[in-house]
């Protein structure tokens, strides 16, 4: 059944960063671990960039408005982790000059 987030999903992924479309590329079709990821999926009520639904591995990918919304990430990881999620965040900068390293990072939590 859907989310009353979906279209909002939706949206996000329309509009996804630079940051966001090159992880799409290296993570999509199971190609890291072989392990399936959706993208801008909803988690309870919050919609979460990246998540291996099944190990539970959440990726959030963020830009410079972050630095401003502190409390409600800390709000928003606190309530994924008592939910049995490990949350990753990685800033936007750190994905475009390092992908391969948070590729690794993430290949990590996956095995």
């Amino acid at each position: 059944m859907p989310s009353n987030l979906t279209p909002n999903a939706r949206i996000l992924r329309k509009k996804s960063t630079d940051a966001e479309r090159l992880l799409w590329r290296n993570l999509r079709d199971r190609q890291l671990c072989s392990e399936k990821v959706r993208r801008q999926h909803p988690v309870g009520s919050y919609v979460v960039d990246f998540v291996f639904l099944e190990r539970k591995l959440i990726i959030e990918v963020d830009g410079g408005q972050h630095q401003t919304r502190r409390a409600a990430d800390e709000k928003r990881d606190k309530w994924l982790i008592q939910e049995g999620y490990t949350v990753l965040r990685f800033w936007n900068n750190d994905v475009l000059k390092n992908a391969e390293g948070i590729l690794e990072t993430i290949r990590k939590h996956l095995i």
